[in-house]
């Protein structure tokens, strides 16, 4: 079968990687992608916001199965065109695809169907936001209401912070901001395939958002992940199937939005349980790429079946992961293109690209994000050992990393 993926990120590299291992696959076409996918298929020039575009080479080409990863895609109704010509999409509709693209519409959703949450309102108008603020008093959440790409969000342990976040959302015309009651815990993601009934969750992966080490600086869309967590069992995964995932794809298909695709919870284990920090409509980044890696099963396989309604069974490697980004300097505030790579050959680990382009037949960064170097290992210390080992054999000026990934010293609120 062909498998047209769409995305250009270190997702859209994890996806393709793994798809290229399906018996299922003959050719594998990826839009736009990046040159680090050279090896696993065919790059096709059309950027990943042409839906109508891809849509008309998914219809010339007889794509058997399209795979979305970036959630400006999904907003933008790729779902929607890609069924309303007939063809196999993997992927929540616009409308299903809200509970990212708006946090507002998300809160809403989880308040209605008793989905745990902290506490929240919306505001439009920057004077009631600081109000709010002040009589709330921190640790406080702002999270502007829009897609960010992981950024947008400020945890303010100082009233100070807070307005200063206000005060950069609202400088935003029309701009809507959601004010978040603070969750103290564990967070950790969970990544859900789900066809809208049926919810199977993948192992679950820590995500560490802050840009510098000891989760200091500010918020970026991923700096790193482990997994699996071994502070989180199975009792804490069971409960967070029957509170938050399948009660919240069950309330969307009660509203007439059943959400298709990979359902993204990011959740914090508190002293009252799990509740939710957010949901994302697609597969998260870094996460593909420290969880797809110990998916030992057929991932094309299990997509399809899924939506066939068939039975799904995953079977993991229980080895541990850890994935290292190398992001450009002053990222998450700018990125730096142009500044030459030289990634060795002999390397153990297994380098994703997220921001890379080729130029006279050099690697170069082009953009915020730029590798994430994924490592395995019989112990978690065994897998950030050799993750960093490779992670400082890459050589370039104008690129950082934090140097903590899966350090115990990151085990307690990411948010900090």
């Amino acid at each position: 079968m062909k498998v047209l993926i769409v995305g250009k990120g270190g997702r859209e590299h994890a996806i393709a990687w793994k798809v290229k291992e399906s018996d299922l696959v003959k050719e594998i076409f990826i839009a736009p992608g990046n040159i680090g996918m050279e090896s696993l298929g065919t790059l096709i020039n059309i950027p990943e916001e042409k839906i109508e575009e891809l849509a008309d080479f998914a219809q010339k080409n007889k794509i058997d199965l399209t795979i979305v990863g970036p959630e400006n895609v999904l907003a933008l109704g790729i779902v929607n065109e890609f069924e309303r010509r007939g063809l196999k999409i993997f992927g929540p509709t616009k409308e299903a695809a809200k509970i990212e693209s708006s946090k507002e519409f998300a809160k809403k959703l989880m308040k209605k169907y008793g989905v745990p949450t902290g506490d929240y309102e919306t505001f439009t108008d920057l004077e009631l936001a600081v109000k709010y603020v002040e009589e709330k008093g921190t640790p406080i959440v702002i999270k502007e209401d829009g897609l960010k790409a992981g950024k947008g969000v400020t945890v303010a342990f100082l009233m100070s912070e807070a307005i200063e976040a206000l005060e950069v959302a609202f400088s935003i015309p029309n701009n809507k901001v959601v004010i978040e009651e603070y969750l103290d815990g564990f967070e950790f993601s969970i990544i859900a395939l789900t066809n809208g009934e049926t919810v199977i969750p993948l192992e679950i992966a820590q995500d560490h958002k802050r840009a510098y080490d000891n989760d200091e600086g500010p918020n970026t869309g991923g700096m790193g992940v482990y997994s699996p967590v071994d502070k989180i069992d199975s009792n804490v995964i069971d409960e967070t199937l029957e509170k938050i995932l399948k009660p919240m794809a069950k309330g969307m298909a009660k509203d007439g939005i059943s959400f298709k695709g990979f359902l993204f919870g990011g959740i914090m284990l508190t002293k009252d349980g799990v509740k939710t920090i957010e949901f994302n409509a697609r597969f998260g980044d870094p996460e593909a790429e420290g969880i797809l890696p110990r998916l030992k099963s057929d991932f094309v396989k299990a997509i399809l079946d899924l939506m066939e309604n068939k039975d799904v069974d995953l079977e993991w490697d229980d080895r541990y992961t850890v994935a290292v980004v190398m992001a450009s300097e002053n990222y998450p505030k700018s990125s730096t293109i142009g500044s030459e790579i030289e990634i060795p050959k002999d390397l153990e680990s297994v380098v994703f690209h997220m921001g890379t382009r080729k130029v006279h037949g050099k690697i170069e960064t082009n953009g915020g994000r730029v590798l994430s170097v994924v490592a395995y290992g019989n112990t978690l210390e065994e897998a950030k050992k050799n993750a960093y080992l490779d992670v400082k054999k890459i050589n370039c000026k104008k690129l950082f990393f934090r140097n903590d990934i899966g350090s115990k010293m990151c085990y307690n609120n990411e948010n900090k």
